[in-house]
């Protein structure tokens, strides 16, 4: 849901910002820089280099959202390997209801644990 979110959002910023670009390509927006309609003198892309346009920003944008989701991925290992402490005290917890540990022990290694 979050990556089908993300990329419509992602499309969305491509057709918007993509729709000023003939903006910059009117006959006298650049006096003798020839950015108007000839500006190739008839050799221009023609419809390959609107192919072109979508599949350079198709491949931004995927590689915006792997690049996200990998991110998140990652900060999701960092804050897992911070709970380890909680881990611990359930180790702890279930050492003292087998019965393998006396009440003062538990209590001691839980003040060493922090808890």
């Amino acid at each position: 849901m979050l990556f089908k979110k993300i990329l419509t959002f992602a499309a969305g910023i491509v057709f918007l910002f993509g729709g000023w670009t003939h903006l910059l390509a009117q006959e006298d927006r650049y006096r003798g820089w020839q950015m108007g309609p000839d500006m190739m003198h008839g050799w221009g892309m023609g419809w390959f280099g609107g192919i072109f346009y979508l599949i350079f920003w198709f491949l931004v944008i995927v590689g915006m959202v792997f690049l996200i989701k990998w991110l998140v991925q990652m900060s999701k290992g960092h804050s897992q390997a911070g709970s380890s402490g909680s881990r611990a005290l359930d180790i702890l917890k279930e050492r003292y209801a087998r019965g393998e540990i006396e009440k003062d022990e538990f209590e001691e290694k839980k003040k060493d644990l922090g808890y």
